[in-house]
């Protein structure tokens, strides 16, 4: 008899997958790259998925026939479709039975394991950003998370672009001086800006790499850019209007307290843009209670497939 599920978190980045006992006992991981279809098209998400989850169950020593259910928790998923087509991808790899597959985006994992399924406020800043909420009623909301042309915002992707940008813009003089524009070039491995415009649309640029310019801004900010600080300020504030948007449509802005997580490798390596994040989002919502999560995304969705397979996950089990 199944005594176990998958939760999987899938990024723009990278997919996890994790096998946990109906004891709360993780048996097995995985990874791969990234299955975020909007970026990398069906098959490679599939691929990615597949080689995440045989990585997991090869180490729990478990065949996936047994998988009692499964939750996929996947970046770039909003619409009924993209949730079909995640759903079609779990039931061609047979990783569980056709009723027992969940799926919604990431953000629903990041805050189930975030805040051990309490009501509150996730904050997602990794390669993309998104925000979502969920009350005591179980109603949610999302705000941001539509993509990296219009609504990426504070994310690593943003910082990456605005990375470029404020290096052009140093190149022709429009804005001072900064340890961007080197940095820049270094890392894009070219020697001038006059080569950027190749690099775009002849080489290319993925989402992950541009995304990979983030780290740049942080220590350029942490080392007294006033560029780079400034970035951080916008993204800041961005965070800050998504988080109040969330709250006061869900009644969170008028509770005792708006636990908010925030979650992903953009924030959670960088406690300088964490406390502006902090700064900004309590001088919008002055309720809100920044934290980092107490499970990554992955046990996340591993606890939202426990309650699909009829597992109570009592904190006994979540811890």
């Amino acid at each position: 008899m199944a005594d176990f599920v998958l939760g999987v978190d899938g990024g723009g980045t990278r997919t996890r997958v994790t096998v946990v006992g109906f004891d709360g006992h993780v048996r097995g991981a995985g990874m791969a790259g990234s299955s975020n279809y909007d970026d990398v098209g069906k098959d490679t998400a599939q691929a990615n998925i597949a080689l995440a989850a045989e990585e997991a169950l090869a180490a729990a020593g478990v065949d996936r026939a047994q998988s009692a259910a499964i939750f996929l928790g996947m970046a770039g998923v909003t619409s009924d479709a993209d949730k079909r087509h995640i759903y079609d991808i779990a039931l061609a790899l047979q990783l569980a039975p056709a009723d027992r597959i969940g799926v919604n985006h990431d953000c629903s994992a990041a805050l189930a394991g975030g805040l051990e399924g309490r009501p509150g406020i996730v904050q997602i800043l990794g390669t993309g950003s998104s925000c979502y909420g969920r009350n005591s009623a179980g109603e949610s909301w999302m705000a941001g998370g539509r993509g990296q042309l219009i609504s990426d915002e504070a994310s690593g992707n943003w910082l990456g672009i605005h990375a470029m940008r404020m290096a052009v813009r140093a190149y022709d003089g429009r804005t001072p001086d900064t340890v961007l524009l080197p940095r820049v070039l270094d890392a894009l491995e070219i020697d001038s800006i006059e080569e950027i415009l190749h690099r775009q649309f002849v080489v290319g640029m993925t989402r992950a790499e541009i995304a990979a310019l983030a780290p740049l801004v942080l220590a350029a900010a942490d080392g007294g850019d006033a560029v780079a600080a400034e970035l951080l300020e916008r993204g800041a504030q961005e965070v800050a209007e998504m988080v109040a948007a969330v709250a006061h449509k869900l009644g969170l802005a008028s509770a005792p307290v708006c636990e908010v997580c925030m979650v992903g490798g953009v924030v959670e390596g960088s406690a300088s843009y964490r406390q502006r994040i902090t700064v900004a989002v309590q001088r919008m919502t002055p309720n809100a209670a920044i934290k980092l999560p107490v499970q990554p995304p992955v046990i996340g969705a591993a606890i939202l497939a426990l309650e699909i397979a009829g597992v109570d996950p009592l904190p006994a089990i979540v811890a």
